[in-house]
């Protein structure tokens, strides 16, 4: 979380007085103006506000098609939520490398591709453009579906075009670590109509029938699946959010830039897809060995990270998925499943070398979108001092 005050709080209050909170409603119908909003602001045809980024993610799979029998290429640096949405789908994740930028490979995605493979799931991570036209490229040449997590890209770019609009559709997270936030939530973005309807029958199907006119041209028919249905109260805080996201994203990346210039020649940055578009949230250096990864991001006032380190992010802590538990009853377990009996990977811990060394190289620093000059010019000089060390 970045910005958030008193606008919040009086919206919210708004949507208590009036009381309806619930997302259906003929009053102040916050969740319609922020799918309004997303699409406005990102630049899509069709938005669905929903519970959480996984929400997003598996409600795009499920409308996209993908199914039991199908693999899916994911990178193998990415929250473990976009590896489980797969499996939530009944399909098979894919683990590919990633490259200098830290964002999928293109290179290895390409060599992950089987008869079976379905589709790819580009990740922003950390509010870093992937290659979408070596991806989108590589997805044309073979026939495969594009989902973009843009869960922690939240308003970022690639050559101008918002993230998580380049591809078959879009998903995004607003929980309390994110860019935007509003304690918890999601979207999903596409501008393909049938993927719309499909994932707005998918996400809230006890419902969507049920409350107004959600189904009035919709021409899919009805069918069983999940409930991540939003509220007015997580809309309303969303709704100020999204009114900051482009001054939050300026000045993120106004910082960023005035570090790296200063720093420019000291240090060597992890490369950037499309730096313009990068959301700023991170200045990423690299360094030739963990050893001096460590040493640096120990140094005093540094509070650096190393990637590596962070968890459910690095692909051989996906506990479930790397013992291949995808459901706790064995009928619903994708990995057990007749259909994947032959598509079914031998995860193991050392399967993407290239991305375990890549994270254990670099770390990340944090960039604060409220930092002034001398602010910015003591963390400079900060790491300046450590990198002396």
């Amino acid at each position: 979380m970045y910005r958030i005050g008193r606008e919040e709080i009086e919206e919210l209050k708004r949507v208590i007085e009036a009381k309806d909170l619930f997302k259906i409603n003929g009053g102040l119908q916050e969740s319609k103006q922020v799918e309004t909003k997303l699409r406005e602001k990102l630049g899509a045809a069709h938005g669905i506000l929903m519970t959480s980024g996984y929400a997003a993610l598996v409600s795009a799979l499920v409308a996209l098609g993908v199914g039991p029998g199908d693999e899916v290429i994911v990178p193998a640096y990415t929250y473990i939520a976009t590896a489980m949405a797969v499996v939530g789908a009944g399909a098979i994740p894919v683990l590919a490398e990633i490259d200098d930028t830290l964002t999928i490979d293109p290179t290895d995605a390409k060599k992950k591709i089987t008869p079976h493979t379905k589709a790819i799931i580009p990740v922003h991570i950390q509010g870093f453009p992937c290659d979408m036209d070596r991806i989108m490229a590589l997805a044309a040449r073979h026939g495969l579906l594009v989902l973009e997590d843009a869960c922690q890209a939240d308003g970022g770019s690639f050559k101008g075009r918002r993230l998580g609009t380049i591809g078959s559709a879009g998903a995004f997270s607003f929980n309390f670590f994110k860019i935007l936030t509003s304690g918890e939530g999601g979207a999903l973005l596409t501008n393909d109509r049938q993927v719309f309807e499909r994932a707005l029958i998918y996400h809230d199907s006890s419902a969507i029938a049920y409350f107004g006119d959600q189904l009035s041209n919709i021409e899919t028919e009805e069918f069983c699946g999940s409930e991540f249905r939003s509220n007015e109260l997580c809309a309303a805080v969303l709704n100020i959010q999204l009114e900051r996201m482009d001054g939050i994203l300026t000045d993120l990346r106004a910082n960023k830039k005035y570090m790296m210039d200063r720093l420019d020649g000291v240090c060597r940055f992890v490369p950037s897809n499309d730096l313009q578009g990068d959301c700023g949230t991170t200045l990423a250096l690299q360094f030739e060995s963990e050893a001096a990864a460590r040493r640096f991001a120990a140094a005093k006032g540094i509070n650096g990270v190393l990637p590596i380190d962070t968890g459910k992010h690095v692909y051989r802590h996906w506990t479930p998925i790397m013992k291949k538990r995808g459901a706790l009853h064995p009928l619903m377990d994708p990995f057990k499943m007749e259909a994947n009996k032959d598509i079914v990977p031998d995860y193991t811990e050392d399967m993407c070398p290239q991305t375990l060394e890549k994270l254990a190289k670099a770390v990340y620093i944090n960039v604060d979108p409220d930092d002034d000059k001398a602010a910015l010019d003591r963390k400079i000089e900060t790491i300046k001092n450590a990198l002396a060390l």
